[in-house]
C-alpha cells in the first residue's frame, strides 16, 4: 500500500482547519442576526403598545408643552417665554388609561388626571403653583413615522389659569434658579439693552412715603358701586383701590357672595381651605399696583372658591 506523502497529509488536515474555523464563524454570525432580530421586534412591539403609548414619557412631555402652547395663544403673546417655562415644569398623570384604540388610523385614545407644577418664581393669579385637570388626549402616528401627534381635550382648568402665569418677585429667587432671568438668556447685552419682561411680576410694593393726613375731598375719585366692605375703614392699597373703582367693586361683592354662599355650604374641610386661601388672596391683591392686575386677582379667586366646592382644588406648592 502506498504511503501519502508527507505534505498531501498536511495540506488535506489545513483544509479540514480552515473549513471547521469557517463553520463556527457562520453559527455565530446567525445567532447574533438572529439576537438583533430578536431585539428589534421586542422593541418595536414595545412601540406599537397602545397602553404603553398613554403612559409614555414622550406623551408626558407632549402634554405638558401643548399646555403651554395653548396658554400664550389664550394669553396672546410671550410665546417664545411659555416655550421656556415648558421645559422647567413638572407633570404628572394619575392614573392614565386607554380608553380605545383605532388601528386604521394608528391612534389611541387616553384619559387621566393632569397636575401641572410651575417652576420655582412663577405663579398664575390667586397665587396657584399647582394647577390640576381631569382631560382626554389622542395620539395618532405622524406621517413620517417620527412620533406621535397629540391632540388634547378638556384641558381648559389648566390652560386658562396658566395664561395668566407671571413672576412672584420673590427675593429669595437668584438669577441662577430663575429660568427666565436675563443672565440665561443668550440675546441679553447687558443692562443698557434689556427688555420688558414678558411675564412682568406683580411686585411687592414699597411702604408709600409718610403724608400729612388729609381730609376727604369731593374731587377724589369713589366708585358708584360699593365693595362689599365697609370702605371708610379701607386702609390697604388694594382696598383702597377696589373703592375708587365700581368694576373692581363689583368684582369684590361677587367675589364676597360666592365666599359666603361656600362658608355656608361647606364640609370642616372645604371651611378650612377657603380661609386659608383667602389670606393668601387677600396678600396677592394687595400687593397689586394696577387695577388690571387686581381684576384678574379677583377673578382667579372666584375660579378658586368654585374649584375649592367642586374638589378640583390643589394647595399651590
Amino acid at each position: 500500500m502506498n504511503r501519502l506523502n508527507p505534505v498531501t497529509v498536511a495540506l488535506i488536515a489545513g483544509a479540514l482547519l480552515v473549513l471547521l474555523v469557517g463553520g463556527l464563524l457562520l453559527a455565530r454570525q446567525g445567532d447574533a442576526d438572529q439576537d438583533k432580530l430578536n431585539g428589534d421586534e421586542s422593541s418595536a412591539s414595545a412601540s406599537a403598545d397602545p397602553e404603553k403609548r398613554c403612559a409614555s414619557a414622550k406623551t408626558y412631555d407632549l402634554i405638558k408643552r401643548d399646555l403651554f402652547r395653548r396658554a400664550a395663544q389664550v394669553r396672546g403673546s410671550d410665546q417664545a417665554a411659555f416655550d421656556s417655562l415648558a421645559a422647567y415644569a413638572a407633570l404628572r398623570v394619575d392614573r392614565p388609561v386607554m380608553e380605545r384604540e383605532d388601528e386604521d388610523r394608528g391612534s389611541v385614545y387616553c384619559s387621566g388626571q393632569l397636575a401641572l407644577d410651575l417652576p420655582p418664581g412663577v405663579a398664575v393669579v390667586g397665587g396657584r403653583r399647582t394647577l390640576v385637570a381631569e382631560v382626554d388626549y389622542e395620539l395618532q402616528r405622524s406621517a413620517d413615522g417620527a412620533g406621535d401627534v397629540l391632540t388634547l381635550h378638556k384641558a381648559d382648568a389648566i390652560v386658562t389659569p396658566l395664561a395668566t402665569l407671571a413672576r412672584t418677585a420673590s427675593p429669595q429667587t437668584s438669577p441662577s434658579s430663575d429660568p427666565l432671568s436675563n443672565s440665561a438668556d443668550p440675546t441679553y447685552d447687558g443692562p443698557g439693552e434689556a427688555t420688558p419682561d414678558p411675564l412682568a411680576p406683580v411686585p411687592v410694593a414699597p411702604p408709600p412715603p409718610v403724608a400729612r393726613p388729609q381730609q376727604p375731598s369731593a374731587s377724589q375719585p369713589t366708585a358708584t358701586t360699593r365693595p362689599s366692605f365697609n370702605c371708610a375703614n379701607a386702609r390697604t392699597r388694594g382696598e383702597r383701590a377696589v373703592c375708587s373703582s365700581s368694576d373692581l367693586a363689583s368684582l369684590d361683592r361677587q367675589m364676597a357672595s360666592q365666599f359666603g354662599r361656600a362658608i355656608a355650604d361647606a364640609t370642616p374641610g372645604e371651611r378650612e381651605m377657603l380661609q386659608r386661601s383667602r389670606t393668601r388672596f387677600l396678600s396677592y391683591r394687595d400687593r397689586c399696583t394696577s387695577d388690571a392686575c387686581i381684576a384678574d386677582a379677583y377673578q382667579g379667586r372666584i375660579r378658586e372658591i368654585s374649584d375649592i366646592m367642586s374638589g378640583r382644588w390643589a394647595p399651590p406648592r
